[in-house]
């Protein structure tokens, strides 16, 4: 009975993480759809929509599974939270799976528009779905677009713990999700032009994969026809452990000793109210 319990936690844990990651991209990638393929919007459109998406799937999914939406944000918990081992490979299928569906979505919703734009499907409009070194246009090649997934999963990570952590001075009222939103606009904003700051493997692999079913043969590479793919996954990953392991060693570690909740889990106003 205790494993069947276990299990169906670990199921709903997993359905959450899928929904949350759905409702960011359905934002996110939407909303590049809108501006490349319709001239509707711009970079600052861009970043606030995937900030608010962020926002939004964070709400969505925070009180069952932590609301993680992001395998580089679930492997760094798992290396300095002690977040279970064992739920690292369910919750990043869970939020590749629901990036692919929410990518799925906006290609079937705007298949005219980018049709119009882009007949062949081609590198043109392929940044709706996934990022590219330089967004397609800028020189920067592989490896500079890896530093940037790098620094930036990096200022990500230290960030989500600061604001997470009860024991520090998070955002009350349930605010964190909101806060945690605007550090992705900021990141958008400031770290934007050498590979789209996609900084989560399956924001990245989710809708590339779906771009590719659909029509996208360019999918895999970038726009010097070198392979790609890799590099918003890999990059992410190492770019959370640097960003969550600063965090450890310049702030948590002086932090005066506190309850904290049960790790990956989004405070309650209750644990605010008690730390």
């Amino acid at each position: 009975m205790a494993e069947r319990l276990k299990a169906r936690g670990l199921l709903g844990e997993m359905a959450a993480e899928f929904a949350g990651t759905m409702i960011l991209i359905l934002f996110g990638v939407g909303v590049v759809a809108q501006v490349a393929a319709a001239g509707i919007g711009d970079h600052d459109s861009i970043a606030w929509a995937w900030g608010l998406g962020v926002t939004l799937g964070v709400y969505t999914a925070g009180r069952i599974s932590g609301a993680h939406l992001n395998p580089a944000v679930t492997v760094a918990l798992a290396v300095f939270k002690g977040f279970s081992w064992r739920k690292v490979l369910p919750y990043s299928l869970a939020q590749t799976a629901g990036a692919f569906v929410a990518a799925l979505l906006v290609r079937w919703n705007y298949a005219e528009v980018l049709a119009k734009a882009d007949p062949g499907h081609t590198i043109k409009t392929q940044g709706v779905f996934s990022t590219l070194p330089g967004n397609g246009t800028l020189p920067v090649g592989t490896w500079g677009a890896f530093r940037d997934q790098v620094i930036g999963t990096a200022i990500l990570l230290l960030l989500i713990l600061a604001v997470s952590d009860v024991r520090n001075s998070p955002p009350a009222a349930n605010l964190a999700p909101f806060v945690v939103g605007l550090v992705v606009v900021a990141i958008g904003m400031a770290w934007g032009t050498n590979a789209g700051y996609a900084i989560n493997p399956a924001r990245d692999f989710g809708p590339r994969l779906a771009s590719f079913l659909t029509g996208y043969g360019t999918a895999w590479r970038d726009q010097y026809g070198q392979l790609y793919f890799w590099v918003p996954i890999v990059a992410p990953v190492i770019g959370g452990l640097i960003g969550a392991g600063l965090y450890q060693v310049t702030v948590a570690r002086f932090l005066p000793p506190g309850t904290e909740p049960e790790v990956g889990r989004v405070p309650s106003p209750a644990d605010y109210e008690t730390a």
